[in-house]
């Protein structure tokens, strides 16, 4: 089943009690129960994906046979018999063919790579069996007399011996991160009643299971909710699973209610879907059954896809390479220019050339953001408790021209290159404190903090197509909203390409909101 689209959910703008301007900044956190204050208050690892973790088995168990059988060929055929192409492209077709074989002995499961025995005869057994395939197609192709049967014994042993040393490492390797919990999924039960308590105990009834329940929470105070769930305490109600889930891992939110409370689950996913996990409900217990490939299995508990966490697996490793790779190409570039800059702000008022402030980051993260100081320094405002506006008497000469151009925001380059807490490209993150007149933004905007689902950029979809500078009225961050929802359904790395291409363009043609 598809998820549910993200920007459905965004209804019309609500409206929020107004705090006065002048009240000083206090972070609003919601109370959570002692027993998820516990939850909270443990370390946690941060978690790596199965996905990438099998991919790079695979890559690795690929480059290691080429290696092997080229370093045999290059010691001992190649002094012989001279350079010949028909080795390598054996070599490569060969490491290939294990590489399939492994998949289809169904190898490359991470519950798999902390076993020994049956990893190793499953591998043992596929290596051979790719070994014979390679003998036969040689004898009836008749090319196995041009086939040095040394090297074939030499190839097939050090594979073999290679094969088991890197299983052993990765083995190692894969309980050791176990150990951590950076193989787990953090997960957490919506329903804590005779449903949920079932659901429980079918996942912890699961040999290998990934699967660790934190908790279950209920807003039910009547007899029907119960204190624990199979040995899962209580946690708290509903609306504590947004303040619990950014302060701790979670990767999971497990809907144990029954379909037919198609009310009390849509309620519940307004609330939920901004964070930026996997939300699913469970069918284990429903009488109404679909077509199992309507199903996700979390080992054989059926479920149904809601919400999935966005940038994920391989794309968040893409997103990842991508900032590093080109935001380090770009910080090299800038540098004359960010000099520059740094040069003109010290020359034109007394005070630090950088501004530091604090923003909101991925999953309301708080993060620092540095930018070249734009203001006067005694009326730096570092919470934007006040919206810069046109002739601000706040913002030095030097300032208006690189507010106007964002050459203001290249030190946000740092971020990306080193800090890791921004993108290139993503939602521009925006201060704490932010205010459409005396309304925090999460207060004008329904839905506001599901941009922070991914991590927030120097660049954004939005801000290419006109939406940045001053919030004035409630169109501009309802606009900035929805193209920062629609850029994190639709991301790709070519999306992000295009609009870091299209971003010099308009901050020429688009800047009239900038000041």
């Amino acid at each position: 089943m598809e998820p549910l689209n993200a920007r459905s959910m965004l209804d019309a703008a609500t409206s929020a009690a107004a705090k006065p301007a002048d009240e000083p900044f206090v972070e609003r956190r919601r109370r959570l129960t002692p027993a998820a204050l516990e939850v909270v208050n443990q370390k946690v690892a941060r978690a790596y994906s199965p996905i990438v973790i099998t991919g790079i088995a695979r890559a690795i168990d690929f480059v290691l046979l080429s290696v092997v059988g080229i370093a045999v060929y290059v010691g001992y055929v190649m002094p012989l018999v001279g350079f010949s192409w028909v080795y390598p492209a054996e070599i490569i077709a060969v490491a290939v063919a294990a590489v399939v074989c492994f998949q289809a002995a169904d190898i490359y499961q991470v519950q798999l790579f902390r076993g020994q025995l049956r990893q190793m005869s499953r591998m043992i057994s596929s290596w051979s069996f790719v070994f014979l395939l390679f003998i036969g197609i040689s004898f009836f192709a008749k090319f196995g007399s041009d086939i040095s049967r040394l090297w074939l014994a030499a190839f097939y042993f050090l594979g073999l011996a290679a094969l088991v040393a890197e299983r052993l490492i990765l083995r190692s390797l894969v309980r050791s991160w176990a150990r951590q919990g950076r193989l787990d999924r953090r997960t957490i039960i919506v329903g804590s009643d005779s449903n949920g308590e079932q659901l429980v105990e079918a996942l912890k009834a699961q040999e290998d299971s990934d699967i660790h329940v934190l908790g279950v929470f209920d807003d039910r105070n009547d007899s029907r909710a119960l204190d624990t769930c199979a040995g899962a305490r209580k946690l708290g109600k509903v609306d504590d699973i947004v303040e619990f889930a950014r302060r701790t891992r979670v990767d999971l939110v497990l809907f144990a209610l029954p379909i037919s409370a198609e009310t009390r689950i849509l309620e519940m996913l307004k609330k939920l879907w901004v964070l930026p996990v996997d939300i699913r409900l469970s069918a284990h217990t429903n009488k109404l059954r679909f077509r199992p490939r309507s199903y996700s299995y979390l080992g054989e508990v059926p479920t149904l896809d809601v919400f999935e966490a966005p940038i994920t697996d391989w794309d968040l490793v893409m997103k990842w390479l991508f900032d590093r790779v080109v935001g380090g190409l770009a910080l090299l570039a800038a540098l004359p220019v960010m000099a520059l800059v740094a040069l003109a702000v010290r020359l034109d008022s007394p005070g630090p050339v950088l501004f530091r402030q604090k923003r909101f980051g991925f999953n309301n993260e708080r993060i620092d953001v540095y930018k070249f100081r734009s203001m006067y320094h005694h009326q730096a405002d570092p919470t934007a408790s006040k919206v810069v506006t046109k002739n601000d008497p706040r913002v030095t000469r030097v300032g208006r021209f690189i507010r106007k151009t964002s050459l203001d925001e290249l030190p946000q380059l740092f971020n990306v290159a080193f800090s890791g807490n921004l993108s290139l490209v993503g939602p521009r993150p925006h201060a704490v404190q932010g205010k459409l007149q005396s309304r925090l933004f999460d207060e004008a905007v329904d839905g506001y903090f599901a941009r922070h689902r991914v991590k927030p950029g120097i660049t954004g979809w939005a801000q290419i197509n006109g939406w940045r500078g001053e919030i004035d009225n409630e169109e501009k961050i309802q606009k900035r909203v929805e193209f920062d929802l629609y850029y994190i359904e639709n991301w790709s790395v070519l999306f992000d390409l295009v609009i870091l291409l299209k971003t010099p363009l308009s901050l020429l043609t688009k800047n009239e909101n900038a000041y």
